[in-house]
């Protein structure tokens, strides 16, 4: 099984072990387009890994902040109580980098960038650039990939489309 994220299609799949697509899913990557730099606000390309999986069981649209959930729910009041607030929804995808040198370690890891895949408010565009960096989902659709990957899961994110013969 194998996660593979399209940055110019905006658009997430999941793959089974054949290579079959088994879920897909419209997402947001980062406004600033693709890239590894730390404080970029990019997203990273490349091969990547779920290191952990952070929120099981929370609360549909329950906030998070430093990966633990503030006991918040999201909602339209909270948010305009503070409009300039990057929220971090439901379920947590922490992606580690694995090409030392592109996107792990020194100032390119992709985990100490804290990327994530996650929720977000369902009023924020999906399909369209307009992250931080993080790849992010709705919030039923990241429950659904959440449930279906293990730790260890392979991420793979790619400038361009997806291509049939993609590998993990």
């Amino acid at each position: 099984m194998r996660i593979e994220v399209s940055i110019a299609g905006q658009q997430l799949r999941l793959l089974n072990e054949h290579g079959e697509v088994e879920a897909s899913y419209p997402v947001s990557t980062a406004i600033n387009g693709p890239g590894e730099a730390r404080n970029s606000c990019c997203t990273p390309r490349g091969r990547h890994i779920v290191r952990a999986k952070i929120g099981a069981g929370a609360p549909l649209n329950s906030v998070f902040v430093g990966r633990r959930p503030t006991g918040e729910i999201w909602t339209q009041a909270l948010a305009l109580q503070q409009p300039d607030r990057d929220w971090i929804l439901t379920r947590i995808l922490w992606l580690s980098g694995t090409e030392p040198g592109f996107n792990r370690l020194a100032n390119v890891d992709s985990m100490q960038r804290y990327i994530y895949i996650h929720g977000t408010p369902d009023d924020q565009p999906m399909g369209v650039p307009h992250s931080h960096g993080c790849i992010r989902m709705r919030n039923r659709d990241v429950i659904a990939l959440f449930d279906k990957v293990p730790v260890g899961t392979a991420v793979h994110i790619l400038e361009t489309g997806f291509t049939e013969t993609a590998s993990a």
